[in-house]
């Protein structure tokens, strides 16, 4: 957890393939999952937002064997307040099919 804003954009370009001024919001979550970082393309900067919790862990959402997901916010905020989202029962939704 030791890169900025340039370290942070060099692992979105070159790991992740996604352009780093798309708007969307990169999350890095460290290895013992007690801190978190958030880099966003805010129009004319960078915002890196950076959390540490004095106790407890984030919870990740399921992957499976890779390392990039996309979350919804609803998922995100509550990776953030610390709410255990695999118990979370979401009702239906109308989706836009991509």
């Amino acid at each position: 957890m030791r890169k900025g804003f340039d370290g942070l954009c060099g692992l979105v370009r070159q790991h992740f393939k996604v352009p780093v001024l798309s708007g969307d919001l990169f999350v890095f979550i460290n290895r013992r999952r007690d801190k978190m970082k958030l880099l966003y393309w805010d129009k004319d900067g960078f915002v890196l937002f950076y959390k540490r919790l004095e106790k407890g862990t984030f919870e990740l959402p399921a992957m499976g064997a890779k390392q990039v997901c996309e979350l919804d916010r609803a998922t995100l905020l509550l990776m953030i307040e610390g709410v255990e989202i695999k118990n979370i029962k979401r009702r239906k939704r109308w989706r836009r099919s991509a």
